[in-house]
């Protein structure tokens, strides 16, 4: 369950839009950055857990490792794409999931752990995850050229100015992981925060794109006919100017070991 985080309290309504994306969700979102999966494998991990699995983009690159991955996922629209690859998945808040005694080498969570509950998930993180053993928290931003990002934001401010634009964050996103440390740091059950940055160049043909953006949370708050308007006109501009989108992509790996 990934996308354009709430800014304060945790929003379930807006948290279970992905859901009725589902299938553009599976097909769009990419995968957790090799590099990352790779670093994560070493860890040594022989089981995960995976929050907010969405449809297992995150669980696949793990379990192509050798890792056994169970996920836990708020949308059952989203589960059953996960288990038609392969994923194991219990539906459910993590908040409030049952571990039923079982403990986790390895606890992950891609663009989905804004969507919990902080003091509640760090303690039920804690509960799952073995003394040893790493929680990995992770997000990706895209940011554009200045030419792009200019025609697009003349696009969002004539079809929806209220929506992010997904080349430009709205937030700061060391700040946010700074924030986001401290629920851990606080916790005596977990040793202080690591953070590191995975950087890549990806480009984007103007379809690929478009269902990127159709299947952000604030972009689906619009409604099937407003989006469908905000998602051509993003076409025709991309299509214009050549039809790709080059993006430089960072992924933000928040890292901490349980005591």
């Amino acid at each position: 369950m990934a996308g354009t985080e709430p800014s304060s309290s945790v929003d379930r309504a807006r948290a279970s839009l992905f859901g009725s994306a589902a299938e553009r969700y599976d097909q769009y979102r990419p995968a957790c950055p090799s590099a990352l999966a790779d670093d994560l494998a070493l860890l040594g991990a022989e089981s995960a857990l995976d929050i907010g699995c969405g449809t297992g983009q995150v669980a696949r690159t793990l379990m192509d490792r050798g890792i056994a991955v169970l996920g836990v996922e708020l949308d059952e629209r989203m589960a059953d794409i996960a288990r038609r690859h392969g994923v194991a998945v219990e539906v459910g808040a993590f908040e409030t999931w049952d571990p039923q005694g079982r403990h986790f080498d390895l606890l992950t969570s891609g663009d989905a752990w804004g969507w919990i509950e902080p003091e509640a998930g760090v303690d039920k993180a804690a509960e799952s995850l073995r003394p040893g053993g790493t929680i990995a928290c992770f997000w990706t931003t895209r940011v554009l050229s200045e030419d792009v990002s200019a025609v697009l934001s003349r696009v969002y401010a004539e079809h929806a100015p209220e929506v992010s634009q997904v080349w430009d964050p709205a937030v700061n996103v060391p700040r946010v992981h700074s924030y986001r440390a401290v629920h851990f740091e606080l916790n005596p059950a977990f040793w202080p925060a690591e953070l590191r940055t995975y950087d890549r160049q990806h480009v984007y043909r103007t379809d690929e794109w478009v269902g990127l953006a159709s299947t952000i949370s604030d972009h689906l708050r619009l409604g099937e006919q407003r989006l469908e308007g905000l998602l051509s006109a993003v076409g025709a501009a991309i299509t214009e100017r050549g039809g790709a989108v080059h993006a430089h992509e960072e992924t933000y790996a928040l890292l901490v070991q349980r005591v």
